[in-house]
C-alpha cells in the first residue's frame, strides 16, 4: 500500500531537458550538421566503435543513448569510476542474452573511459573485436594518453566542443519555455550565467535552476547580474589540475610569455589563478620561462621572477600573486633568447654521446708537488695577468677536440653585448695563432 503514496523525485533540469531526438541537440555542429561524420553515422544507422573526447557537459551521454535508440540497440552504461572487470563481464553476459533472447545488438557506454587502467580496458577488446557490443566511450582527457592504442585503434574519436555563447542562449530558451515560464533574465545576468557555465550546458541548466529556486525564496520574478552574484553559488571555472585543460593553459601561459604579449600572459595567468591552480607550481614555472626564454638576453628577469616566489611564500594568497602577475608581465616585455638553453641542451646530448675525455695537462690541479712534477697546470696561462685579462689563443677543450660553438648570443638585449665581446675575444685569438 506504501507504493501508492510513494512520490519519485523530480528529475534535475538537466535531466529533464535531455534531447530525445537529435534535432533537440544544441551544438556540435561540426560533427551533426548536414554531411558531417556522426550525422552520417545517424542517418546511416550503423553503429561503429567510438569515443567521444570533450569537457564536461557537452552531450557525450545524451549522443550515446540516442545512438542506442537510433540502431535500435539495448543501451547499457558503466561508469570506469565505479566499474571493475567484474562488471565488464556482466555487462558482456547481458549483451549475450540481448543478442540470444531478442536478437537485439548493444551498445555499451563507458563513461569516463580514461579512469579503467589496462587490464580493464583489455577485457573490453575481445568483444569489441567480435562485435557482440558497440563501444562508446567518454572522456574528458586526450585518448591518445588514456587509451590503449589496441583499444583505441578500433574506435573512431570524435572531438566534442563546449557549447558557444549562442547555444548557450539558445538552451536558455529552451529552459524558459520548458520549465522556467516566470523568469526573466536582463543580459547583464545572462551574460553572468552564461560566462560562469563555461560552456558546460548541465552547469548551465544547473544555475538556471539554482535561480529558479532562489527567485522564488525571495518572491522575485526578474533576476539581473546582483541577484545571480548574491544568490547563486559561483564556482571557478572548468579547470582540471592535471588533466589536458591544465597542461593547455600552461602551454599558452608560456606561449604568450615566449610571443611577446602582456596582456595574453596576463589572462592566462589569472585564468589559472581563478581555476584553482597552485600559485607554488605557477612560480616554478614562470620562474623556468625566464631561464628558457629570455635568457641572458636579460639577467635581471631572473631576480625579478625569483623575487615574486619569495614575495608569494611571504605573503600568500591573493596578495602574493600580484607579485607573479607582475613578474609573468616582465618575462612577456623581455628581450627573448633561447641561445643559452639551446646551448645548454646541445652540450649535453653532447657529453652523453661522446666518450670520456682527459682534461688536458695544463688544465688540471696541481695541489702536491708529485702533480706538479707530473706536469699538472704547467704552462697554464692566468688570464688576469695576461693583457685584456685575457689569454688569447689559449685552449680549455680536450686535445682534439673542436670549439664546438654551442653558444650563440642572439642580436637581442644584453647579449647583443655578450656576442660583440666574443666576437672580440675570437679576434684576439685569431691574432695569437689559435685556428
Amino acid at each position: 500500500m506504501n507504493d501508492l503514496f510513494k512520490q519519485e523525485p523530480a528529475a534535475p533540469l538537466a535531466e529533464a531537458l535531455r534531447p530525445k531526438s537529435l534535432s533537440e541537440v544544441i551544438g556540435q555542429s561540426h560533427l551533426l550538421g548536414e554531411g558531417k561524420p556522426l550525422r552520417l553515422a545517424f542517418e546511416a544507422g550503423k553503429a561503429h566503435s567510438m569515443i567521444l573526447w570533450g569537457p564536461p557537459g557537452v552531450g557525450k551521454t545524451t549522443l550515446a543513448r540516442l545512438m542506442a535508440h537510433a540502431f535500435d540497440s539495448e543501451f547499457i552504461a558503466l561508469s570506469a569510476v565505479f566499474a571493475g572487470v567484474k562488471d565488464i563481464r556482466a555487462a558482456m553476459e547481458q549483451a549475450q542474452q540481448n543478442l540470444d533472447q531478442g536478437g537485439k545488438p548493444t551498445l555499451l557506454f563507458v563513461d569516463e573511459i580514461h579512469r579503467f587502467n589496462k587490464a580493464q580496458q583489455d577485457a573490453l577488446l575481445p568483444f569489441v573485436e567480435s562485435g557482440l557490443v558497440t563501444f562508446i566511450g567518454a572522456t574528458t582527457e586526450n585518448p591518445s594518453f588514456e587509451v590503449n592504442s589496441a583499444l583505441l585503434s578500433r574506435a573512431q574519436v570524435y572531438v566534442l566542443k563546449s557549447l558557444t555563447d549562442d547555444e548557450l542562449r539558445q538552451l536558455l530558451a529552451k529552459a524558459r519555455a520548458a520549465a522556467l515560464p516566470r523568469l526573466e533574465f536582463d543580459d547583464v545576468a545572462i551574460d553572468t550565467l552564461i560566462g560562469f557555465a563555461d560552456g558546460d550546458a548541465r552547469r548551465f541548466l544547473n544555475l538556471l535552476e539554482q535561480a529558479d529556486t532562489a527567485a522564488a525564496s525571495s518572491g522575485v520574478t526578474r533576476i539581473d547580474a546582483a541577484f545571480v552574484e548574491n544568490a547563486l553559488s559561483l564556482n571557478a571555472r572548468r579547470f582540471d589540475k592535471g588533466g589536458d585543460n591544465f597542461y593547455d593553459q600552461i602551454s599558452a601561459l608560456h606561449k604568450s610569455v615566449r610571443g611577446s604579449n602582456p596582456d595574453a600572459a596576463l589572462y592566462w595567468f589569472c585564468r589559472m589563478i581563478d581555476g584553482g591552480a597552485d600559485p607554488k607550481y605557477l612560480s616554478r614555472r614562470i620562474i623556468r620561462m625566464a631561464w628558457e626564454d629570455i635568457g641572458l638576453a636579460d639577467p635581471r628577469a631572473f631576480q625579478i621572477v625569483n623575487d615574486a616566489a619569495e614575495t608569494y611564500e611571504r605573503l600568500g594568497s591573493p596578495e602574493g600573486e600580484l607579485a607573479l602577475g607582475q613578474a609573468v608581465l616582465y618575462l612577456a616585455i623581455a628581450a627573448k633568447s633561447n641561445a643559452g638553453y639551446n646551448a645548454f641542451n646541445s652540450a649535453m646530448a653532447f657529453v652523453k654521446r661522446d666518450k670520456s675525455r682527459e682534461v688536458p695537462v695544463h688544465l688540471r690541479n696541481a695541489p702536491t708537488k708529485l702533480m706538479k712534477e707530473l706536469g699538472h697546470g704547467h704552462a697554464y696561462r692566468y688570464a688576469h695577468d695576461e693583457p685584456d685579462g685575457y689569454a688569447a689563443g689559449e685552449t680549455y677543450f680536450p686535445d682534439g677536440m673542436s670549439e664546438p660553438g654551442w653558444y650563440r648570443p642572439v642580436p637581442r638585449g644584453m647579449e647583443s653585448k655578450i656576442a660583440d665581446k666574443l666576437a672580440w675575444l675570437r679576434e684576439l685569438d685569431r691574432k695569437a695563432g689559435k685556428g
